[in-house]
């Protein structure tokens, strides 16, 4: 049987699909229960929640499914050694947003207030959880941490972008390792090597840590379909990791207009951009990006070009301005056919058990 893999063995699941774990609220307990209820593995980003938050999210999922989950947090979750910015920083971005801002007839944002990690406290939240499956990207907690997920029986899944970042993970002792490929949308999450110099993609990455490491591989980025996961697994992967597709569905949080775009023929079209965040991320093409794209030494490092962007985003929205706001997206968009999460499941198990038997 296709489905039965080290990785669906690993994570007590039916079938080795992971849903992308999506941040910035993009995440919603109901997408991540059907995809658990459908047998793969659904999963919520949680990178921008408070510990609380967490918790609150944890106890909305348990009422929607009993099959495991998967919660996903940022290791690294600030670019600013100092946790600010100083003024020439913050008078750089100025200079550069300024017509936007003019544009939309918004006032220009302050300096953003310095920032304080999050990752320790948001740890200690998940450890109260005893989660069955925790993932990290952006880096690999601390020895100490990934031991005390251990001690709950908590299996770890790492993100690679590179074939150093996965022997890494290995020697880290996670039990599973996603290769991240750039067709992917959402943020490059390279740790090891800057994000534009770790642009390998899924099925040659997937082949590399194949022959190298000895740990189940995920892999993600350019699948949305049987076929994608079939090649995946041909290649020597264990199990996908699906993003956009799941994105685009109903049971996502993300607002209509996003998932409008992504069935448009402007999906056709994705950049690797900072512009919004600070950080590498994939998404829909668009005038911002454009004017941005050789000027990325005058924003702010992550998070504070993020919170900087945040009123630009919200009058955008409101003034349907939307060639200044970051729909994400996966190169892979233009295949895109489902928007119910339930209806995409099947298909991916049906279409992937056709090319591949029972």
């Amino acid at each position: 049987m296709w489905n039965e893999t080290r990785v669906s063995k690993t994570l007590g699941i039916e079938y080795p699909i992971l849903q992308g774990p999506f941040g910035g609220n993009l995440s919603s307990a109901r997408l991540v229960a059907t995809v658990s209820n459908a047998g793969g593995l659904g999963g919520y980003g949680a990178y921008t929640f408070s510990p609380d938050e967490i918790i609150d999210t944890d106890r909305e999922i348990r009422s929607l499914t009993g099959k495991p989950y998967n919660f996903n947090l940022w290791v690294s979750d600030s670019d600013s050694k100092e946790g600010e910015i100083t003024n020439a920083q913050y008078e750089q971005v100025r200079q550069l947003y300024q017509p936007y801002f003019d544009e939309l007839k918004i006032p220009f944002p302050e300096k953003p207030a310095p920032f304080k990690g999050r990752f320790e406290n948001q740890v200690e939240a998940l450890l109260k959880l005893r989660p069955r499956v925790f993932s990290f990207v952006f880096g690999i907690p601390s020895a100490d941490i990934l031991e005390q997920f251990r001690k709950l029986g908590t299996k770890l899944i790492g993100s690679a972008t590179t074939l150093d970042e996965a022997v890494e993970l290995e020697n880290a002792g996670v039990d599973l390792i996603i290769a991240s490929g750039f067709e992917a949308g959402g943020h490059r999450t390279s740790f090891l090597a800057s994000a534009e110099s770790s642009l390998t993609g899924t099925f040659v990455l997937l082949q590399l840590l194949r022959e190298k490491v000895r740990t189940p591989i995920i892999a993600a980025g350019g699948i949305a379909d049987g076929r994608g996961i079939a090649a995946a697994l041909t290649l020597g992967a264990s199990g996908v990791q699906i993003g956009t597709a799941f994105l685009a569905t109903e049971e996502s949080n993300i607002p209509e207009i996003h998932r409008r775009f992504l069935f448009s023929d402007a999906a056709r079209y994705t950049t690797l951009t900072r512009a919004f965040t600070g950080r590498l991320g994939r998404g829909i093409t668009n005038r911002l990006i454009k004017d941005i794209s050789g000027k990325e030494k005058q924003l702010l490092p992550f998070p504070f070009q993020t919170t900087f962007m945040s009123s630009l985003r919200q009058a955008a929205l409101e003034q349907q301005k939307w060639d200044m706001i970051l729909f994400w997206s996966g190169q892979i968009a233009p295949i895109l056919k489902h928007t119910k999460a339930s209806a995409l499941m099947q298909s991916l198990i049906e279409g992937t058990t056709k090319l591949i038997g029972p």
